[in-house]
């Protein structure tokens, strides 16, 4: 088994991209299952956490608050799995009932240290 990254991104910038209370609340649920899931079936590795969107970046010698203006997206959550292989863990991403919303997972395979 290999781990994977699943890294969600959302448009947390814009008005227009977040959704409402009631579609929040409404994902929750879908969400809180999809996860439920990935966890029977003992693959998820770290509960999933929700970040702000703010953040800061750190560039040589410089530190700018939240993400680069140019830059749209931002992670709303991320958390680990074990799959066999990217095709698994792309499947199990597929999942995300917060696709629906505009979001984007983006999947990343751990690599053995050198």
């Amino acid at each position: 088994m290999n781990e994977f990254l699943l890294v969600i991104h959302r448009d947390l910038k814009s008005k227009d991209a977040s959704p409402s209370p009631e579609q929040m609340q409404a994902a929750i649920k879908p969400f809180q299952d999809w996860i439920g899931g990935i966890a029977a079936q003992n693959k998820l590795v770290g509960a999933p956490k929700r970040w702000d969107g703010d953040g800061r970046t750190i560039k040589q010698n410089t530190v700018i608050n939240g993400p680069y203006a140019e830059i749209k997206e931002s992670i709303g959550g991320l958390f680990m799995i074990t799959a066999e292989d990217y095709d698994e863990a792309v499947e199990i991403a597929k999942g995300c009932p917060i696709l629906q919303w505009g979001a984007a997972v983006e999947v990343r395979m751990a690599v053995p240290a050198v």
